[in-house]
């Protein structure tokens, strides 16, 4: 199996996967204070949102790079 259809591959579970399921969460530091021996974080958790044109377009290109020949 060459490169091409291994980023094929990559790209269709990708977009799937960017359909299944629309998004994902994280968490990110963003203050930090030390006072003494109290230290004091705040975390706030993000989301990113994936596009339904990116998944499907993801799903296009990957199925383009399995079907195109050299």
């Amino acid at each position: 199996m060459n490169g091409m259809k291994m980023l094929g591959i990559a790209l269709i579970v990708a977009g799937a996967l960017g359909l299944i399921y629309g998004g994902f969460t994280y968490t990110q530091n963003t203050h930090e204070a030390k006072l003494g021996p109290i230290e004091l974080t705040v975390k706030d958790q993000k989301t990113v949102n994936i596009p339904l044109w990116a998944g499907l377009g993801a799903i296009a290109a990957g199925a383009f790079l399995l079907i195109a020949r050299k």
